[in-house]
């Protein structure tokens, strides 16, 4: 086998377990993250009552930037994904040369 092929081969090897960590390191933190403020007794107590805190995302949803975190994550996967199949296929689609 051609050794330049096999360096391209593990170079894009490489480049795809490089990209997968990425988007790993990327989402995970969106994916673990918990509630805030952390659930139990406020910390803080006036005269008339507890202080009320404000916080993105009332209803406990995720926040803005962690959901464009998935979503760029995920276009980044899916567009390393459609490349490597789409030359994994272009690989197995060899045409033998005609004769002249």
């Amino acid at each position: 086998m051609n050794p330049i092929r096999t360096i391209r081969r593990l170079a894009c090897t490489l480049t795809a377990f490089a990209a997968a960590l990425a988007a790993t390191v990327t989402v995970a933190p969106a994916a673990f993250a918990g509630p805030y403020p952390p659930p139990g007794p406020p910390a803080e107590v006036v005269r008339f009552g507890p202080v009320a805190h404000t916080f993105n995302g009332v209803t406990g949803d995720m926040t803005g930037w962690k959901i464009a975190l998935i979503a760029i994550g995920a276009a980044i996967l899916g567009a390393i994904v459609a490349v490597l199949l789409d030359r994994a296929r272009a690989a197995r689609s060899h045409r033998p040369a005609t004769a002249a």
